[in-house]
């Protein structure tokens, strides 16, 4: 499933980090952790806080930290895990490598933090489900980690701000995530979906290519604010990414320093739950005072945009994952 150009790259990259690799080997005590996002991200202060957490407990284990994607964008450093490269990230499920994970994008399944936490938090029932995956592609998922509800964006120059779906969506180009469910989902509502990657969106925002951009929570709408006009609240699905390490890189560990490694994961999972609420609050509270027209969706229009993802994106996910999972799904989401 990897294509020929990816496994290029990867393998690029892999040369490219050898000495980093076999220094890692070497010293036995070095490890590559990387992450893609900047130092405002909720996935750096949980990196820092596993960094500490790591030191604590004794651990002769320490990171070789990467923040800010220098070794790759998300994707890139999914893949980078899968080969063993990378023995550690976070990153979010990159469903071109199995179809199956964007379980992670269903769209409504929770509607607030407490049920997001119950369901995709520490000791909640996702985490099982997405490890059977996982271990298919030589991955551990270590936790879950929340970055808030997820919405959609216009920016400046675009004289209309959607609300009502698909009355208000035609015309009107809608960046989504490369995934076949997010092309999905914003075809139903209406609009006109251009997968396009993370790292060429602000640019295309700047020039027009797009008209809007879908999966955004605040802390990105808030680091693209110079481009953009109106945020529309539909909390159309709940983002959580994955804290991701090779299994095989896992597995080798000394058993001492693994159970170090996994509490100070298990301590910091703990903190990253209670802090993301406040962090993702914080950032769209920035968002409105950067000037950006914030815009909640009515009640009509919610429950309107509700009923269109289940009647047709549900099905459409229930094709690749199983009736079973879907079973659950909808017991979790009250449907």
């Amino acid at each position: 499933m990897i294509t020929k150009n990816k496994l290029i790259s990867a393998c690029t990259l892999a040369a490219v980090l050898s000495v980093s690799v076999i220094n890692t080997a070497v010293a036995d005590s070095k490890f590559i952790f990387a992450q893609a996002y900047n130092t405002e991200h909720i996935f750096h202060h949980t990196s820092e806080k596993f960094m500490e957490q790591l030191n604590d407990k004794g651990s002769s284990y320490k990171a070789d930290y990467h923040p800010g994607g220098d070794l790759g964008d998300w994707t890139s450093q999914f893949e980078q895990a899968m080969m063993g490269v990378i023995p550690m990230t976070i990153t979010y499920g990159a469903s071109e490598f199995d179809g199956r994970l964007d379980l992670t994008w269903l769209g409504y399944v929770v509607d607030d933090w407490a049920s997001a936490r119950k369901v995709y938090g520490p000791g909640g029932p996702m985490l099982d489900v997405y490890n059977k995956i996982f271990a298919e592609m030589d991955l551990v998922a270590l936790g879950t980690i929340p970055t808030g509800f997820g919405s959609i964006t216009i920016r400046k120059g675009v004289d209309k701000i959607p609300t009502s779906f698909p009355e208000d969506a035609k015309g009107i180009k809608m960046r989504v995530i490369p995934s076949p469910l997010a092309i999905e989902r914003f075809k139903n509502w209406g609009f006109s979906a251009v997968p396009m990657p993370y790292s060429e969106l602000y640019t295309a925002l700047q020039l027009g290519t797009v008209d809007g951009r879908a999966f955004g929570p605040a802390v990105e709408i808030y680091q693209m604010r110079d481009v953009l006009e109106a945020y529309i609240l539909t909390r159309d699905y709940f983002e959580h990414a994955f804290w991701l390490v090779n299994k095989d890189w896992w597995e080798d560990l000394p058993a001492a320093e693994r159970k170090k490694m996994q509490t100070a994961a298990d301590e910091t999972l703990k903190w990253a739950w209670q802090e993301a609420e406040t962090i993702d609050n914080g950032f769209l509270d920035k968002v409105r005072e950067s000037g950006i027209k914030v815009i909640e969706l009515s009640d009509e229009d919610r429950a309107k945009a509700k009923s269109i993802l289940y009647a047709k994106e549900w099905p459409y996910m229930e094709k690749k994952v199983g009736s079973d999972i879907m079973k659950m799904m909808r017991e979790i989401a009250g449907i």
